[in-house]
């Protein structure tokens, strides 16, 4: 560990790698070692880690929950590096990659800020690469996700792909000819927090009307709850299945009502999907990709929202009827797809990581003869 922190870790070398890379992707990527690399998913509630070949195949996969956000970041952490020292023990990794639920900056260094955890303006990577015998990429989760989805999923051959990821929140991420496209700050892809109803619901983020305060998990247990409370008649069903204690309606709960066709639950996801629609069309405008690939915990209700969605977006698309559409998928990886994207990305670091080793070796290699001379 020692000698690989004193030959990376030192000046303006380690910066240099990230950037190099971030603008090497598009190419890099079919070049890259086929080397098995770790990829980690940080979440609110759960850490998610594994072992991903080049062909992103999980070799093994662990998970533990996440540790509370009122500890310090030094306890999420240790977890990682618990975590990657327990695959270490079973597999060649050569390097880690990072996937963060938060804002990660430009550089790909430092997790900005993070809703769910205690980390803010947090030097994640050269924590982590200090305890780590191998190279560290941190990216925003939603990025990681994204690429996964180009590379192995449903965005493969998409030359302009956006993502949108539902879960609590809405994330996403934005890639073009096979680069992810991250900002001037790296903090672009939240598109959660545009403005679709002013003085609309009251959001986290401060301000009035976001978008994932109408098409997220959070806005799909909202109404169902406030329907639960008003004792509406659609809600009976529902308010049956959790004994008329209201704060046990979740997210899996209504899915699972609406697969079984309990109407109120159907009408939610349609109202969800229409808003979710409406945004694409906004981002259809300012953006134009190809495809839209729609992932998150949400997603899993499958048609029951992307055909809302779809029906949404053609109605509110700009031009409409003069324009070529854009295709919505539902993401295939599911929730793993954050974790390989992550692992996918950092064997771009593993590669200079492996030459850097290389050029050591065959310099030790150098003396060594010289001294038997």
């Amino acid at each position: 560990m020692s000698t690989y922190r004193d030959r990376v870790h030192r000046g303006s070398a380690r910066a240099t790698v990230l950037r190099t890379v971030g603008t090497r992707e598009r190419r890099s990527h079919l070049s890259a070692p086929r080397v098995p690399t770790v990829g980690i998913d940080i979440g609110g509630t759960k850490v998610m880690a594994g072992v991903v070949d080049a062909d992103g195949n999980i070799l093994e996969k662990v998970r533990t929950e996440t540790p509370d956000k009122s500890k310090s970041p030094k306890v999420v952490e240790d977890t990682i590096t618990e975590l990657v020292l327990d695959l270490s023990d079973r597999h060649d990794v050569h390097a880690v990659g990072i996937g963060a639920a938060g804002w990660v900056d430009a550089d790909r260094s430092r997790v900005l800020f993070a809703p769910h955890l205690n980390w803010r303006n947090e030097p994640l990577r050269e924590r982590l690469a200090g305890r780590l015998a191998v190279p560290v990429m941190v990216d925003n989760d939603a990025n990681t996700a994204a690429w996964a989805e180009w590379r192995f999923g449903a965005g493969r051959n998409e030359d302009h792909l956006v993502m949108i990821t539902l879960g609590t929140g809405i994330g996403g991420a934005i890639l073009e000819d096979g680069q992810v496209k991250r900002g001037k700050y790296g903090v672009a892809g939240e598109f959660g927090h545009m403005q679709v109803v002013p003085a609309g619901h009251r959001c986290p983020c401060g301000n009035r009307g976001c978008w994932e305060q109408y098409s997220s998990g959070n806005a799909l247990v909202r109404e169902a709850r406030e329907l639960a409370a008003a004792d509406s008649p659609v809600a009976y069903n529902i308010i049956e299945r959790v004994g008329g204690h209201i704060p046990d309606i979740t997210g899996p709960l209504i899915t699972e009502l609406a697969r079984e066709g309990d109407a109120m639950c159907v009408e939610l996801f349609a109202e969800i999907g229409l808003w979710l629609g409406v945004g694409i069309a906004n981002l259809a405008a300012a953006l134009d990709p190809s495809c839209f690939v729609i992932g998150g915990g949400v997603s899993a209700a499958d048609d029951l929202l992307i055909g809302p969605a779809r029906d949404a977006f053609r109605r509110t698309l700009t031009g409409r009827g003069y324009r070529p559409e854009a295709r919505i998928a539902r993401a295939q990886l599911g929730p793993e797809a954050g974790m390989v994207g992550a692992a996918d990305l950092a064997r771009l670091v593993a590669r200079r990581f492996r030459r850097a080793n290389r050029r050591r070796v065959e310099r030790y290699e150098r003396y060594e003869r010289a001294g038997r001379r």
